[in-house]
C-alpha cells in the first residue's frame, strides 16, 4: 500500500489533477472516492471525465446509482450511498471487470464487492476552497500510477 497527498487550492486544480490521473488509467481500473458532502467528489470525477474525453456534462448519480459516460474509455460513475445496509449486488463485477473506468462514491457501503486492487481517494476540506486529496494505492498497478502522478 502506497499513499500520496496533494493540496489543491481551487476546483480547477482538482479537475486538472484528476485529468492527469485519467491519462494513466486502463480499462478495469476502480477508483473509490470518499469525502464529506460538498468536498469535491463530483468535481474530481468531472476532471477524470475531461481526461477520458467525455463530452457530456457529468453530474452526481445520487438518485440513479450508476451513470455511464462514453469517452476514449467508458466512465462508470457510481454513488452507492443509497445501498447502505443493502446486500444487493447490481452487477458490480460487470463494471469492475469491464472496458471502462469505475469511480465509486461512498464505496464503504459495498466494500465486500470491491476488487482488492484499486485506488482509494479521500478528499478533505483544508479551507474554504482548498482541499487535501489523499491517494492510497492497493496493488502494484496503482502504486506505479502514484509514482507517475
Amino acid at each position: 500500500m502506497h499513499t500520496h497527498k496533494v493540496k489543491v487550492m481551487t476546483e480547477e486544480e482538482t479537475r486538472q489533477l484528476a485529468a492527469q490521473l485519467a491519462a494513466l488509467l486502463k480499462p478495469g481500473d476502480v477508483i473509490t472516492l470518499e469525502g464529506e458532502l460538498g468536498a469535491g467528489k463530483t468535481t474530481f470525477t468531472k476532471g477524470l471525465a475531461i481526461g477520458l474525453g467525455v463530452k457530456r456534462h457529468v453530474s452526481s448519480p445520487t438518485f440513479t446509482i450508476i451513470k455511464e459516460y462514453k469517452g476514449e474509455l467508458p466512465l462508470y460513475h457510481m454513488d452507492v450511498y443509497r445501498l447502505e445496509n443493502s446486500e444487493e449486488d447490481i452487477g458490480f463485477d460487470e463494471y469492475f471487470n469491464g472496458a471502462g473506468i469505475c469511480v465509486v462514491e461512498w464505496a464503504q457501503f459495498i466494500d465486500e464487492f470491491l476488487p482488492e486492487e484499486r485506488l482509494e481517494i479521500e478528499i478533505q476540506y483544508a479551507g474554504e476552497n482548498s482541499r487535501v486529496i489523499q491517494f492510497t494505492a492497493y496493488g502494484t498497478h496503482f502504486e506505479g500510477i502514484l509514482r507517475e502522478l
